[in-house]
């Protein structure tokens, strides 16, 4: 049996998509939450932006998500699937040999750190994307001459700053150079490091624990429910380091706030309290779940349709 298989990166393109379409509403509602003002919780949020962008401001920045983040999906478990036979292949010669939970760990782990190579830029086009009608805080704002306004914020509808993914790539690249792109990186690998390994390893768990017979494949339902599961706690989890990714990604649209991963972690903990880390953990709970369970089904189901041909 070969180590390397390429159905592993299309059925992740396809299963890819289909997520994006499924959590990309609550992904709007999750960066505006973390990075943007003004909110008071999760409803609020979700009333607000549908009273003034209508439904289509919860779609806002989707093209680019959909184009891009169903590859690097395909890139996240064709690299997942192909480390796990690799090191099956490396540790007891079979490839075909199911991988012990320290297995699964590394796995998971290798793939977070690379993921984040092509993630990084993804996520900062997107997430810019959604800013766009934020309202502006005056502390973002050089205002010459009104240095004493009492004015806390001034919204700027108008304003767009990008008029699309492309446009905004150029835009950061003019601006900050290739290092643009990656901003936020950091807080990314702290995110998807552990994260895909709560992500991975629940999902295999909990299908293993609802297929007792190991040479059965799991029944539909307990994919989506063991994908659903893993992605509620995977992003949970992982909301403190998504705080931080977001606020630094989101930053200097006007002016740059943050100095680096400290300086974000130290001035939100100052301004706005501990609980600014699990700012959106309510809104990953929920957007994580069918998110993921679509993820994971779709993945699975496109991956037995390919082994049958």
């Amino acid at each position: 049996m070969q180590s390397f298989r390429l159905d592993d990166f299309i059925a992740g393109w396809i299963g890819g998509a289909s997520s994006v379409v499924v959590g990309h509403p609550l992904d709007t509602v999750k960066t505006r939450l973390q990075a943007g003002k003004g909110y008071k919780n999760m409803f609020h949020c979700v009333l607000t932006i549908y009273r003034k962008e209508t439904a289509m401001g919860f779609f806002k920045g989707m093209s680019f998500p959909l184009a891009s983040i169903t590859v690097y999906n395909s890139v996240v478990f064709g690299i997942f699937s192909n480390t796990q036979r690799l090191i099956s292949k490396y540790r007891y010669g079979d490839g075909r040999r199911p991988c012990s939970l320290l297995d699964l760990t590394v796995a998971s782990m290798l793939t977070g750190l690379a993921s984040v190579g092509l993630g990084a830029p993804v996520d900062l086009v997107k997430i810019r994307l959604q800013m766009q009608t934020q309202t502006l805080l005056t502390e973002n704002l050089h205002l010459a001459g009104h240095t004493n306004m009492t004015v806390h914020s001034v919204s700027l509808p108008s304003s767009r700053l990008y008029r699309g993914p492309v446009h905004c790539i150029s835009s950061v690249l003019q601006a900050e150079g290739v290092s643009g792109l990656y901003r936020g990186a950091g807080a990314m690998v702290l995110r998807d490091v552990p994260g895909y390994a709560l992500y991975f390893i629940p999902y295999t768990l909990i299908c293993d624990f609802l297929t007792p017979d190991p040479n059965a494949t799991p029944h539909p339902c307990s994919i989506w429910l063991a994908g659903g599961i893993a992605g509620s706690i995977s992003w949970v989890t992982a909301t403190p380091a998504d705080v931080v990714k977001s606020r630094m990604q989101a930053d200097a649209q006007l002016q740059r706030k943050y100095r680096g991963i400290l300086h974000c972690i130290l001035h939100s903990y100052r301004t706005e309290g501990a609980q600014v880390f699990f700012r959106g953990a309510s809104v990953n709970a929920v957007r994580g779940f069918p998110m993921s369970a679509t993820m994971f089904l779709t993945y699975e189901m496109s991956l037995q349709f390919f082994r049958s041909l």
